[in-house]
C-alpha cells in the first residue's frame, strides 16, 4: 500500500488519454484555448469562422466571438500530463499551463520544460522524499524514472563522474516557491548518495571513539543550513522562511566521487529588514530566537529586553505558526557547536545581534535655537557600547558631532536630527551585513576538508527569480540583471544541446545563438564605457559634487534615449523613474536613494572607535574600515568642492554596484565553465493553500523565469520527436500501401511514409534514429489518422452490418421453409388421421422386432469402441514402458563410460596435481624474487612521491603568490585608470584655458593698437573736440581691467601647472611601482626558471633509472622516442602552415570534402567486406586441400613412430631448456613492465605539473605585456597630445597676428574716413563684415589645408603672409596719401556726387538684401556643418566598435589555433595506434610465415615418412618370404602397426592444429591489413582535408591583409626577409635531403639526420613568426592611420572653434567702431570741414562701388568653393556609410564562417571519434580472439601427451623469438621509410613555400599601386596647396590693385594695365582685376617651381576620398 501511495505522486496513471473516447471526443469538437479573465485560458469548440472572428462555444455552452489572433490551438488528449513539456505539439502558453495545472491537482509537482524542470509548490508534505524513493533514483537516466529534483541532481553528479566536467543547479523563482527547499533537497541526496563514510565500519570500538562521528562531514553540511536561515531568513507575506538573500553552495568530490568539502558565497543580502519591516512580517530568525530563547545568564550578558521594548521590531513578537522560537534558538546554537563555533564566538555574535536592537532605542532630539540634534537619554547608547567594547562619550560625540577633514584642518560638524537617525540606521545595517559575512566565512573554512584533494564539484545556485513590483529599486535592479545573465546562460545551453541533437541525428538546420537575444539589455546595465551603462553611470554620479537621483536619472536619459531596451515611462510623472525593457517584460524602476544606497555610507568616526574596541571579535568585524565611505565623502558630496579633492578618494573603496557586478562575473564564470542544470520554481497562489492555482501568477512566473522564453527557443527548431517504430506503428494507416510487405528498415519506411503524406520538407528533418517536427504538425497527423480511422471503422460496421442484414434473412427463409413443411406435414396428418389403416399401422409398428434390432446393434457397436480404447491404451502404456527400458539402459552405459573416463581422468589430475606443486614451487622462487624487487620499488615511489608533495606545495606556495601579485596588478590599474581620468580632465581644462588666454591676448593687442591709434587722433583733433579725451579714459579704464584679468587668467594658468606637476609626480610614482612590479615578475621567472631546473633533475635522474633496464626495452623506447621526435616536428610544420593559412578556408568546400570523406569511408568499408570475403574463400579452398592431403596421407603415417621415438627424448631436452628459459624471461619481462608502468605514471604526473607551471607562466606573462603595452600606449598619446597643443599654439599665434593686422588695417582705414556721413558708415560696416568673411573663410581653407602639410611649410606660408600683409600696409599708406590729396583737387564735383550718393543709397539697400540673404547661406552653411560634426563624431565610435570586433575576431583565431593544434595531437595519436596497429599486422604476418615454414617442414617430414612405409613393406614382404616363424612375424607387424597408427593419428593432430592457427593468423592479417588501409585512407584524407583548409583561410587571411595594408616600405623588408629565407630554406632542405638519403646507410646516422631535420624545422617555425610579426606592423600601421584621421578631425573641430572666437572679436570691433563713428560724427557737425568731407565722399564712393564690385565677384568664387567643399563632405559621409555596411557584411559573414566552423568543428571531432571507437572495437576484437585461440591451444595440449605439447610449446617460442629479431628488423627499415615520407613531406612545404612567396609578390604589386595612388594623391594635395597660397595672395594684394587702378593718371606708382582706363566705374573695376592678375604672376615667379601641375579644384575629392581608409 505504501508504494502504490509514493507512486501516485510519481508516475502518470494512463486512463483517460489513450482512450479512443478522448481522441474522437476532441478531433470531432477542433477544440481550442481562448483567453479567460479568471482562468487565464478556457476550452472551446469551433462552430463558425468568419474572416479573422471565430465563433466558439465554451464548455457551460456559452457561445462567444472571438479574434483569429486570440486563439491558441489545443494539444490531443495523448499529449494529457505530459511530463516534458517541450514533447507538445502545440507549443503556447494556454498548453503549458493546462499541462502543470492537470499535473498539480494530480499531486505531480514536478514537470520537465525542455532543459528546466518546473515545480510549483504543494503547501504540503508528499511522502517522495524517502530514502526509498532516494534508491529508486540512485543510478536511472533522466527518460527512465519520473520527473524529480532527485533525477536532475543524480544526472549532475553521474554526469560529474562520467564526463569530469563540474556541474551545477540553478534555482530560481520568487519568495515562497520552495527554493530553498529543493535546495535542500540536492544537498540531502548527495549527502547520501556521495558519503565518504558509506560502507566503512571501524574493526574495533576504540578506533570508531578516536575516529570522526558517521558522516562530519555531510551532517556539519546539513547543519550549515540552519545556521545561514536563522541569521539570513524571514517572515514575508508570501512565505514564513523567505531567503533574504542569494547563495551559491559548491559541493567538493574526489575522484571516487566522494564528498570532500563544500563552500557557500552569498548575493544581495536584505540587510535593510533588520531596521524596518512592513505589516505581519519579521525581521530575521535570530532576534526573535534569541529574545525568545536566551537563559537567564545569556540573557544578563547580552543586556535582552521584551519585545516591545525593541524600536526596530515594529511590529513586536510575530509569531510563526507551528513553530517555536526557543526550540529554534536551541537548534541555532546546536548547529553552531557542530560547525565547530567556540563559546566566545557564539557569544560575539549574539552581542553584535543585540547591539543592533539597542541601536534602535538609541532616540535624538532637536534643539530648540537650532537644528543640531542631541541625545536625551543615554541608556540604550551605553547598552550599545558595553556590548560592542568602546567609550560611551566617544560613540556619542562621534554621532553628534564627528570630525571632518575640510582641507588641511580638521573640524567638529554638528549633525541634525535627522543625519544622526540616518547615521544610526546605517550602522545596525553595517553591523549586521558584517556578522553576515563572517558567519560565512566561518562555515566555509570549517566546510573546507583540504585532506583530500577535490577534483570537480557540484554547485547549487538558490538565487531569486525576476522581479516586477509597483515600487521597483536599486536591489530589483540586480536581482532583474541576475536573472538577465541566468537565462542568458539557459539560452546558450539549450542552443549547444540543440545543436548536439541535430547534429548527433544528422539534420540540417540554421543554428541560431538564441544567448544573443538578451546581449543589449545586459550590455545596457553593466556597460562600462561607449556609452556607459546603468551602473557604470551611477558609480560615476556618485564621484560628481552636487549630483543628486534627478541628475542621475537626466544623464541617464541623455546617454541612453535611442536605446532599443530603455526608454522614459509616459505614464509616470517622476523625474526618477526611467523604464527598462527586459525578456520577462518592462520594468519601470525608481531611482530615489540610489546614490546612496550603492555608496553605502558610514560615520567613519563611529567606524574608527568599533576597529579599537576592547573586544577582539568586533575588531575583527571592523578590520576593513579603510574601505568605508565617510562623512568627508558626503560632505564633498553634498557641497559645493573642487572636483580633484573628490577624485582624490577615488581607488580606496569599491561602490555596491561594482562589488556586486564582480561577484556575478565570477559566478558567471564559474557557471560558464559547469554544466548547468535548471530547475525553475513557481508559486501558485499568495494564500499558501494546497490544490488552488492562480493561473495569472502562474504565467507571470513563466514568463519571469524564462520557460515561456524556452518554449519559444523550442519553437524555432524541430520540438516534437518521435523515433521511427513509434511512428510507422502510429500511422502507417495514413500511407497504407506506400510500403512493400516483408522486411524493410525503419528509417526507410518512415521516408516512404513522409514521402506519401506529401508533407512539406521544411516542417520535417529524418535523422538517424528518429523523425523531427515542428510545432502542429502531430497534431495535423493525428487529425488525420481519426479521419481515416473513422473511414475504415464506417466501413468495418457496414460489412459488419450487411453480413447480420444477411444472416438474418437467410434465417428468415429457413424458417419460411420449415413451417411450410410443417404445414405440409399437419395437412398429411389431417388427411390420415381418421383413416383405420393408418390407425392399425401406428399400433401394429411398436409389436415388431425389425425396430429392436436396431438398438441391440447400437448397443453392440457401443462395446465395441469401448474394448478398443482399452486395448490401445494397454499399448501405449507398453510402448513407453519399453522405451522407459531402453532409455535406462542406455543412461547405464553412459554412466559406465564416464565413470571409466573419470578414472582415467583422476589418474591424469593426480599427475597434474604433482606437475603443479612442481610449478607452484618455482612460482613461490619467483614471487619471493618479486617482492624484493616490489619493495626496492615500493621504496623508490615513496621517495618520488615525497618529491611531488614538496613540488606541489612549492607550485601552491607560487600559485598563492602570483593571485596575490594579480591582485596587486588589478589595483595598480584601477589606480591608473583613475590617473588617466584626471590627465585627461586636466589636459582639457589646459587646453580651455589656452584657448581662454589666446582670445585675451588678441583682445589685448587689438585694444593696444586702437588704443595707439586713438592717442594719435586725438593728438590730430585735440581742436576739433574734447569728448575724444574722455573716450581715451574709457579705454584707458577697459585697458586696466583687461589687464587685472590677464593677472587673474596668468594665476589661475600658474594653478593649473602646479596641478599638472602634481599628475606628473603621480605619474613617476606609478611608473615606480610598475618598475617594482616588473622585478617582481622577474624574480617569479627566476623562480620557474629554477623549479623547472629541479623538475629537469628528477627527470634526468628518472631517465638514469630507467636506463638501467634491458637492452630489448631500451631499443624500444629509442625507437618509440624516434616516432614521437618526428611526430613532434609533423605536428610543429603543420600548426606553423595553419596557423599562415588560418583565414583562407571556404567553408562550402570543406562540407563537400567531409561529404566525400563520408563516401570514401563508406567505398573503402564496402572495399574491406569484399576483400574478406575473398581471404575466406582462399581459407576454405586451402583447408579442403590439407584435408585431403591429410586423408591422402593417413595409411602412409602409420609406420612412423618408431623412428620418431629418438626425436622425441631429443626434443623433450630442448623443451625442458626452453622452459627454464622462458620462465627467466617472462620473470624478466614482468619486473620490466612494472617497472615501466610506474615510470611512466611518474613522467606523466611530473609532465602535468610542468604544463601547468608553464601555463601559469606563460599567462603571468602576457598580462605583464599587456600592462607594459598600455602604459606605453597612454604614455604615446600623452606625448601626441602635448606635441599638438604646442602645434595648436603656434597656430593660433600665427592667425592671431594675421587677425590683428587686418584689423588694425581696417581700423587706420576708418580713422582716415572718420568725416564721412551716417549712409558712408553703413556702406563701411558692409564692407567690414564683406572682408572679415573673406578672411574667416580664408584662414579656414588654409588651416583645413595646412593640417596635411608639414609643420615647416606652414611656418613659411606665415612669414610669406606677414611680408604681404607688411606690403599692403605701405600701400594703404601710399593710397591714404593719395587719397588726402586727390580729396582737395575734387572738391568741386560736389553736385554730382550727390547724385551718385542716391543711386548709391538704392544698390545699398539691394546689397543689403543680398547679404541677409548671405547671412542665411551661411547660417545653413553652419547648421550642415554641426551636422557633420557629428556624423563624424559617429563614425569615430563605429571605428572604435571596428577595432573592438578586430580584437575580438583575433582573440578568436588564437582559440582556433588552439583547436587546430589539439586536432593535430589527436591526429598523432590516430598516426601511433595506426602504427601500432601495422606492427601486430607485421607479428601476425611473421607467425603466418612461420606457421608456412612449419607446415611444409612436415610435409617433407611426411614424404620421408612415405618412403620409409615402402621400404619397411619391401622388407616386411622380404621377411615374410624368408622367414617361416609367421604367427611371431605377423605379432610384431601387428604391434609395429598398432605403433604407427598412433604415430599417424598424432601427427593429424599436430596437423589440425597447425591448419587451425594458420587459418586464424590469416584471419587476424586480413582484417588488420583491411583496417590499416582503411585507416591509413581515413588519415591520408584527414591530412588533405586539413591542409585544404588551411590554405584556404590562409588565402582569407592575404585577402584582410590587403585591404588592411598601407604602406609599403614594410612589405618590402618583409619580402626581402623572405627571399632570405627562401634562400636559406632551400639550401636548407638540399642538406635535408642529402642527410635524408644517407639515413638508409644504418640506424646511427638516421637518428643524426632526424636531429638536422628538429632544427631546420624550427628555423622554419621562425621564419613563420616573423611573417605573423610583419603581419602585426602592418595591422599597426593601419591604426597609425586611424590615429591621424582622428587628430585631423580634431584639428577640424579647433578650427570651427578659432571660427567662432574671431567672430566674437569681429562683433566686439564693430560695436567700438560705431561708437567712435558716433562720436567722430557729432564733433564733426559743428566743424568748417564740409567740403572736404565731400570730397572725400564723393571719392569714396566710387571706390566702394568698385570694391563692392570686386568683393561680389569673391563672395560668388567663394560661395563656389563652399559648395565644393560641401560636396566633399557629402562623399565623405556616403564613403563612411559604404564603409559602415561593408563592415557590417563582414561582421555577419564572419559570424556565419565562425558558425560553420564550429559545425565543422563537432564533425571532424564525431568522425574522430568514431574512428576511435571502430580501431578501439577492432583491437579488442583481435584481442579477444587471440584470447580465445590461445584458450583453445591450452585446453587442447592438456588433453594431449605432456611431451608433445612442450615440445611443440618451446619450437613456438624459439620461433617467435627469432621472429621478433625479424620485427625489429623490420621496424627499423619502416623507420627508415618513415624519414623518406618526412622529406617527400619537406618537399611539399617547399612548393607551399613558394606559393606563399607569389602571393607576397601578389600582395606588394597591390601595394606598389597603392604607393602610386597616394604619390598622385600628395602631389594633387601640394599642387592645391600652393593654388591655395596662390588665391591668399591675389586676395590681400585686390585692394591695393584697385586704388592704383582709380589714381593711375594722375601718380607714378599706377600699373602700366591701368593707363587706358582713366574714367570711374567700369574701368577702375577692369584695371583692378589686370593688377590682380599681375600681381599673381609675380607671386609665381617668386615661388620655388613645382613638381608637379596645379589640379583643378575639383581634385581635392580624390584626397578627402582616401582619408577613412588612411
Amino acid at each position: 500500500m505504501a508504494d502504490t501511495d509514493d507512486n501516485k505522486y510519481l508516475f502518470l496513471e494512463n486512463d483517460f488519454r489513450n482512450s479512443g473516447v478522448a481522441q474522437a471526443d476532441w478531433a470531432a469538437k477542433k477544440m481550442v484555448w481562448v483567453p479567460s479573465e479568471r482562468e487565464g485560458f478556457e476550452p472551446a469548440s469551433i462552430k463558425e469562422e468568419k474572416g479573422d472572428q471565430v465563433l466558439v462555444e465554451l464548455s457551460n455552452g456559452q457561445k462567444v466571438t472571438v479574434n483569429k489572433d486570440d486563439i491558441q490551438k489545443m494539444n490531443p488528449p495523448k499529449f494529457s500530463k505530459v511530463e516534458d513539456m517541450a514533447a507538445l505539439t502545440f507549443l503556447n502558453e494556454a498548453s503549458v499551463l493546462h499541462n502543470l495545472r492537470e499535473r498539480y491537482f494530480s499531486s505531480l509537482i514536478y514537470t520537465y520544460s525542455g532543459l528546466f524542470c518546473v515545480v510549483v509548490n504543494p503547501y504540503k508534505m508528499l511522502p517522495i522524499y524517502s530514502e526509498k524513493i532516494i534508491e529508486m533514483y540512485k543510478g536511472k537516466k533522466r527518460h527512465e524514472v519520473p520527473p524529480h529534483i532527485y533525477s536532475i541532481t543524480d544526472n549532475a553528479y553521474r554526469n560529474m563522474m562520467q564526463d569530469r566536467e563540474d556541474q551545477s543547479i540553478l534555482c530560481t523563482g520568487e519568495s515562497g516557491a520552495g527554493k530553498t527547499e529543493n535546495t535542500k533537497k540536492v544537498i540531502q541526496y548527495l549527502a547520501v548518495v556521495a558519503s565518504s563514510h558509506k560502507g566503512k565500519n571501524p574493526a574495533n570500538p576504540q578506533q570508531q571513539a578516536g575516529s570522526l562521528a558517521y558522516g562530519e562531514l555531510e551532517k556539519q553540511l546539513l547543519q550549515a543550513n540552519p545556521i545561514l536561515e536563522a541569521f539570513g531568513n524571514a517572515k514575508t507575506i508570501k512565505n514564513d522562511n523567505s531567503s533574504r538573500f542569494g547563495k551559491f553552495i559548491k559541493l567538493n568530490f574526489d575522484v571516487t566521487g566522494y564528498l570532500v568539502g563544500a563552500n557557500i558565497d552569498t548575493y544581495l543580502l536584505e540587510k535593510s529588514r533588520c531596521i524596518r519591516q512592513a505589516h505581519t512580517e519579521r525581521a530575521f530568525h535570530i532576534f526573535y530566537y534569541m529574545v525568545a530563547g536566551a537563559k537567564d545568564k545569556v540573557r544578563e550578558e547580552l543586556l535582552l529586553e521584551d519585545f516591545s521594548s525593541y524600536r526596530f521590531l515594529i511590529e513586536g513578537h510575530v509569531e510563526i505558526p507551528g513553530q517555536e522560537d526557543d526550540e529554534m534558538f536551541d537548534e541555532t546554537l546546536e548547529a553552531m557547536e557542530i560547525m565547530g563555533f567556540n563559546e566566545e564566538e557564539r557569544l560575539g555574535m549574539l552581542k553584535v545581534v543585540s547591539s543592533v536592537l539597542q541601536l534602535g532605542n538609541i532616540k535624538f532630539e532637536k534643539e530648540r535655537n537650532n537644528e543640531q540634534a542631541t541625545m536625551p537619554d543615554n541608556t540604550a547608547a551605553q547598552k550599545v557600547c558595553h556590548l560592542q567594547g568602546i567609550n560611551v562619550t566617544d560613540f556619542t560625540r562621534a554621532i553628534l558631532t564627528p570630525r571632518i577633514k575640510v582641507g588641511r584642518e580638521v573640524v567638529q560638524k554638528a549633525q541634525t536630527k535627522q543625519q544622526a537617525d540616518f547615521a544610526i540606521e546605517a550602522l545596525a545595517k553595517a553591523m549586521y551585513e558584517r556578522l553576515f559575512r563572517w558567519i560565512l566565512a566561518r562555515v566555509n573554512k570549517t566546510l573546507d576538508k583540504s585532506k583530500r584533494q577535490s577534483s570537480s564539484f557540484l554547485g547549487i545556485l538558490d538565487i531569486a527569480g525576476f522581479e516586477i513590483f509597483e515600487d521597483n529599486s536599486f536591489e530589483q535592479l540586480c536581482i532583474n540583471y541576475t536573472n538577465e545573465r541566468l537565462q542568458q546562460l539557459f539560452n546558450h545551453t539549450m542552443f549547444i544541446l540543440e545543436q548536439e541533437e541535430y547534429k548527433r541525428e544528422g539534420i540540417e538546420w540554421n543554428f541560431i545563438d538564441f544567448g544573443l537575444d538578451l546581449q543589449p539589455c545586459i550590455e545596457l546595465i553593466e556597460r562600462p564605457n561607449n556609452p556607459p551603462g546603468i551602473l557604470a553611470l551611477l558609480d560615476e554620479e556618485c564621484w560628481f559634487p552636487k549630483a543628486t537621483d534627478v541628475s542621475f536619472v537626466e544623464k541617464l536619459l541623455n546617454t541612453h534615449t535611442g536605446h532599443v531596451k530603455f526608454s522614459k515611462p509616459k505614464q509616470h510623472k517622476d523625474k526618477l523613474m526611467f523604464s527598462v525593457l527586459h525578456y520577462a517584460g518592462k520594468v519601470d524602476y525608481n531611482a530615489a536613494n540610489w546614490l546612496t544606497k550603492n555608496m553605502d555610507p558610514l560615520n567613519d568616526n563611529v567606524t574608527a572607535l568599533l576597529n579599537n574596541s576592547s573586544s577582539t571579535f568586533v575588531q575583527d568585524l571592523w578590520k576593513d574600515v579603510d574601505r568605508v565611505v565617510g562623512l568627508e565623502t558626503m560632505t564633498k558630496m553634498s557641497e559645493s568642492s573642487v572636483p580633484s579633492s573628490t577624485k582624490s578618494k577615488k581607488g580606496m573603496f569599491r561602490t555596491v554596484g561594482q562589488l556586486y557586478k564582480e561577484s556575478l562575473g565570477k559566478l558567471m564564470t564559474t557557471l560558464h565553465n559547469t554544466q548547468p542544470n535548471f530547475v525553475r520554481c513557481i508559486i501558485p497562489n499568495h494564500e499558501k493553500r494546497s490544490g488552488k492555482m492562480d493561473s495569472h501568477l502562474v504565467l507571470e512566473q513563466l514568463r519571469c523565469n524564462g520557460v515561456l522564453e524556452g518554449i519559444r527557443i523550442c519553437r524555432q527548431g524541430f520540438p516534437n520527436r518521435i523515433v521511427f517504430q513509434e511512428f510507422r506503428q502510429r500511422y502507417e494507416i495514413l500511407a497504407a500501401n506506400s510500403i512493400p510487405k516483408g522486411f524493410m528498415d525503419g528509417k526507410q519506411a518512415c521516408c516512404l511514409m513522409v514521402k506519401h503524406l506529401d508533407l512539406d520538407p521544411n516542417l520535417y528533418r529524418i535523422g538517424q534514429s528518429k523523425m523531427f517536427f515542428r510545432t502542429g504538425v502531430l497534431a495535423q497527423l493525428e487529425e488525420e489518422r481519426d479521419l481515416k480511422l473513422t473511414v475504415v471503422i464506417i466501413a468495418f460496421q457496414a460489412q459488419a452490418r450487411g453480413f447480420l442484414g444477411r444472416k438474418a434473412f437467410s434465417k428468415r427463409q429457413q424458417q419460411l421453409s420449415a413451417m411450410k413443411v410443417i404445414q405440409r406435414n399437419c395437412a398429411c396428418y389431417l388427411k390420415l388421421k381418421n383413416w383405420q389403416w393408418w390407425r392399425l399401422f401406428t399400433k401394429v409398428k411398436p409389436l415388431l422386432q425389425v425396430t429392436r434390432q436396431e438398438e441391440e446393434m447400437g448397443q453392440k457397436e457401443e462395446e465395441l469402441k469401448a474394448a478398443k480404447e482399452v486395448a490401445a491404451k494397454t499399448e501405449a502404456e507398453l510402448k513407453d514402458i519399453t522405451q522407459k527400458h531402453s532409455q535406462l539402459m542406455e543412461e547405464r552405459a553412459q554412466l559406465e563410460l564416464k565413470l571409466q573416463a573419470e578414472t582415467e581422468l583422476c589418474a591424469e589430475a593426480e599427475e597434474m596435481r604433482v606437475r603443479l606443486e612442481a610449478k607452484k614451487q618455482e612460482l613461490e622462487e619467483v614471487l619471493h624474487e618479486m617482492e624484493a624487487r616490489l619493495e626496492e620499488e615500493e621504496d623508490r615511489s615513496n621517495a618520488l612521491q615525497q618529491e611531488k608533495k614538496e613540488m606541489e606545495q612549492q607550485l601552491q606556495l607560487m600559485e598563492a603568490h602570483i593571485a596575490k601579485e594579480e591582485d596587486a596588478k588589478q589595483n595598480l590599474q584601477l589606480e591608473k585608470a583613475a590617473v588617466e581620468g584626471k590627465v585627461k580632465k586636466l589636459e582639457e581644462d589646459i587646453l580651455l584655458m589656452e584657448d581662454q588666454n589666446n582670445k585675451l591676448q588678441k583682445e589685448r593687442k587689438l585694444l593696444e593698437e586702437r588704443m595707439a591709434d586713438m592717442s594719435s587722433n586725438l593728438a590730430e583733433e585735440e581742436e576739433k573736440s574734447k569728448n575724444l579725451t574722455k573716450l581715451k579714459a574709457k579705454h584707458e579704464s577697459m585697458i586696466s581691467e583687461l589687464e587685472m584679468r590677464m593677472k587673474k587668467e596668468e594665476k589661475g594658468r600658474q594653478d593649473m601647472e602646479k596641478a599638472k606637476r602634481k599628475v606628473e609626480a603621480e605619474l613617476a610614482e606609478l611608473q615606480e611601482q610598475h618598475a617594482d612590479l616588473q622585478a617582481q615578475l622577474a624574480e617569479l621567472r627566476a623562480q620557474l626558471a629554477a623549479k623547472e631546473d629541479e623538475l629537469q633533475a628528477t627527470q634526468a635522474r628518472l631517465e638514469e633509472e630507467s636506463s638501467q633496464r634491458g637492452a630489448a626495452v631500451k631499443r624500444i623506447r629509442e625507437l618509440e622516442a624516434l616516432l614521437t621526435e618526428l611526430q613532434e616536428d609533423l605536428e610543429a610544420e603543420r600548426a606553423a602552415r595553419g596557423k599562415a593559412e588560418a583565414a583562407r578556408r571556404d567553408l562550402g568546400e570543406e562540407l563537400n570534402a567531409l561529404r566525400t570523406e563520408l563516401e570514401d569511408s563508406l567505398d573503402t568499408t564496402a572495399a574491406q567486406q569484399e576483400l574478406r570475403a575473398k581471404r575466406e574463400q582462399e581459407v576454405a579452398m586451402l583447408k579442403k586441400a590439407m584435408e585431403e592431403e591429410g586423408r591422402n596421407h593417413e595409411a602412409q603415417i602409420q609406420e612412423l613412430r618408431q623412428k620418431h621415438s629418438q626425436a622425441v627424448e631429443e626434443l623433450n631436452e630442448q623443451l625442458e631448456q626452453a622452459k627454464r628459459v622462458r620462465a627467466g624471461l617472462e620473470k624478466a619481462k614482468q619486473a620490466l613492465e612494472k617497472e615501466s608502468a610506474d615510470l611512466s605514471s611518474d613522467l606523466r604526473s611530473l609532465a602535468s605539473a610542468k604544463q601547468d607551471v608553464e601555463h601559469k607562466k606563460k599567462k603571468v606573462e602576457g598580462q605583464l605585456n599587456e600592462l607594459n603595452s598600455r602604459f606605453n600606449e597612454s604614455e604615446r598619446q600623452r606625448n601626441e597630445l602635448s606635441e599638438r597643443v604646442s602645434k595648436m599654439t603656434l597656430e593660433l599665434d600665427s592667425v592671431t597676428g594675421l587677425l590683428n593686422e587686418a584689423e588694425g588695417k581696417n581700423i587706420k582705414l576708418s580713422k582716415d574716413v572718420s568725416g564721412l556721413s551716417s549712409q558712408l558708415q553703413d556702406a563701411q560696416e558692409l564692407l567690414s563684415e564683406e572682408t572679415r568673411q573673406k578672411l574667416n573663410l580664408s584662414g579656414r581653407l588654409r588651416q583645413m589645408e595646412e593640417d596635411r602639410n608639414s609643420l615647416m611649410e606652414q611656418l613659411e606660408e606665415e612669414t610669406e603672409a606677414k611680408r604681404a600683409v607688411e606690403r599692403q600696409v605701405s600701400s594703404l599708406n601710399t593710397q591714404l596719401s593719395d587719397y588726402k590729396k586727390k580729396l582737395d583737387e575734387m572738391s568741386g564735383t560736389v553736385e554730382m556726387l550727390e547724385e551718385g550718393k542716391k543711386r548709391l543709397q538704392r544698390e545699398l539697400e539691394a546689397v543689403n538684401t543680398e547679404y541677409e540673404e548671405k547671412a542665411s547661406a551661411y547660417d545653413k552653411l553652419e547648421k550642415s556643418r554641426s551636422r557633420m560634426q557629428q556624423e563624424l563624431e559617429d563614425v569615430l565610435m563605429d571605428l572604435d566598435s571596428q577595432r573592438q570586433l578586430v580584437s575580438n575576431l583575433e582573440k578568436k583565431q588564437k582559440k582556433f589555433d588552439q583547436m587546430l593544434a589539439e586536432e593535430r595531437s589527436v591526429s598523432c595519436k590516430y598516426a601511433e595506434e595506426r602504427d601500432r596497429a601495422e606492427a601486430e599486422v607485421r607479428e601476425k604476418e611473421t607467425k603466418v610465415l612461420a606457421l608456412t615454414r612449419a607446415l611444409e617442414e612436415r610435409h617433407e617430414t611426411l614424404e620421408e615418412a612415405e618412403k620409409m612405409v615402402k621400404a619397411l613393406r619391401a622388407e616386411m614382404e622380404d621377411l615374410i618370404s624368408s622367414k617361416d616363424d609367421v604367427g611371431k612375424n605377423v605379432h610384431d607387424l601387428e604391434k609395429a602397426k598398432r605403433g604407427l597408427e598412433a604415430i599417424v593419428e598424432e601427427m593429424r593432430t599436430q596437423m589440425e592444429e597447425l591448419e587451425d592457427e594458420l587459418q586464424v593468423a590469416e584471419d587476424a592479417k586480413l582484417r588488420l591489413e583491411v583496417n590499416s588501409q582503411a585507416l591509413k585512407a581515413q588519415h591520408e584524407r584527414e591530412l588533405q582535408a586539413r591542409d585544404e583548409l588551411g590554405e584556404e583561410k590562409r588565402k582569407q587571411l592575404l585577402k584582410q591583409v590587403r585591404e588592411l595594408e598601407s604602406e609599403l616600405e614594410e612589405e618590402r623588408k618583409q619580402r626581402g626577409q623572405a627571399s632570405a629565407g627562401k634562400k636559406k630554406l632551400e639550401g636548407e632542405l638540399k642538406d635535408m635531403e642529402d642527410q635524408l638519403e644517407a639515413t638508409s646507410r644504418g640506424r646511427d646516422e638516421a637518428l643524426k639526420q632526424l636531429r638536422k631535420i628538429q632544427g631546420q624545422a624550427k628555423d622554419l617555425q621562425r621564419e613563420l613568426e616573423d611573417s605573423r610579426a610583419a603581419q602585426k606592423e602592418v595591422l599597426a600601421s593601419a591604426r597609425e592611420s586611424e590615429r591621424r584621421s582622428k587628430a585631423m578631425e580634431a584639428d577640424i573641430i579647433h578650427l570651427h572653434e578659432v571660427l567662432a572666437a574671431a567672430e566674437r572679436a569681429r562683433k566686439q570691433a564693430e560695436t567700438e567702431r560705431d561708437e567712435l563713428s558716433e562720436e567722430l560724427a557729432s564733433n564733426s557737425s559743428g566743424k568748417a570741414l564740409m567740403s572736404d568731407e565731400k570730397r572725400r565722399l564723393e571719392t569714396k564712393i566710387s571706390q566702394l562701388e568698385e570694391e563692392l564690385e570686386e568683393e561680389q565677384a569673391n563672395m560668388e568664387s567663394l560661395n563656389d568653393r563652399l559648395r565644393k567643399s560641401q560636396q566633399l563632405v557629402d562623399q565623405l559621409g556616403a564613403e563612411l556609410a559604404a564603409e559602415r555596411s561593408s563592415a557590417q557584411s563582414k561582421e555577419g559573414s564572419r559570424q556565419q564562417l565562425e558558425r560553420q566552423n564550429r559545425e565543422l568543428k563537432a564533425k571532424l571531432q564525431e568522425m574522430e571519434d568514431q574512428g576511435r571507437s571502430k580501431l578501439k572495437s577492432s583491437i579488442t576484437a583481435l584481442e579477444a580472439k587471440l584470447r580465445e585461440a590461445e584458450e583453445q591451444l591450452e585446453i587442447e595440449s592438456r588433453e594431449r601427451q605432456a611431451n608433445a605439447k612442450n615440445l611443440r610449446q618451446k619450437e613456438k617460442k624459439l620461433k617467435d623469438l627469432t621472429i621478433q629479431m625479424e620485427d625489429e628488423r623490420k621496424q627499423a627499415q619502416q623507420y627508415k621509410d618513415q624519414v623518406e615520407k618526412s622529406n617527400v613531406r619537406v618537399k611539399q612545404l617547399k612548393h607551399q613555400l613558394e606559393e606563399a612567396e607569389e602571393e607576397a609578390q601578389r600582395v606588394a604589386g597591390a601595394r606598389r599601386k597603392l604607393q602610386r595612388e597616394l604619390e598622385e594623391a600628395t602631389e594633387a594635395n601640394d599642387a592645391l596647396s600652393r593654388e591655395v597660397s596662390s588665391l591668399k595672395s591675389k586676395l590681400r594684394r585686390g585692394g591695393s590693385g584697385g586704388g592704383e587702378a582709380l589714381y593711375s593718371s594722375s601718380t607714378p606708382r599706377s600699373s602700366g594695365g591701368g593707363s587706358s582706363m582713366r574714367s570711374l566705374g567700369l574701368g577702375g573695376s577692369i584695371s583692378r582685376r589686370s593688377n590682380i592678375k599681375e600681381n599673381s604672376v609675380e607671386l609665381h615667379e617668386e615661388e620655388p617651381p613645382s613638381p608637379a601641375r596645379t589640379p583643378p579644384l575639383e581634385s581635392r575629392a580624390e584626397v578627402y576620398t582616401c582619408s577613412p581608409d588612411e
